[in-house]
């Protein structure tokens, strides 16, 4: 179980190192495309105006946060074809969830 664990951990930082590179190219490049101008390199700097940051603190962030979590699926995915079984922490929410399943019925 040790070395599935790691394996999960390496395969799991990957992907999510991955997405959040992959999505802040996007991001960028959409912006430039939506704006005309180049995304705030620090939205709290007072000099940026508070529509933009505010705009680019959600694109961003949901944006990013929406990539790391289909890339942690897939990551996923391929986890079980190679093994057979759920990621370490991904089989502690099924546990849990037919805990809290048995405890109803």
């Amino acid at each position: 179980m040790a070395s599935g664990s790691k394996a999960w951990t390496i395969l799991s930082l990957v992907a999510t190192l991955g997405s959040a590179a992959v999505a802040k190219k996007a991001i960028d490049g959409g912006w430039k495309a939506a704006t005309g101008k180049q995304p705030p390199s620090n939205p709290a700097d007072p000099d940026v105006d508070i529509w933009e940051a505010v705009m680019w603190a959600t694109v961003s962030g949901t944006f990013i946060a929406v990539m790391k979590m289909l890339a942690s699926r897939k990551a996923a995915n391929y986890y079980v074809k190679s093994t057979g079984h759920l990621p370490p922490d991904l089989q502690s929410d099924v546990d849990a969830a037919a805990k809290a399943a048995g405890a109803k019925g």
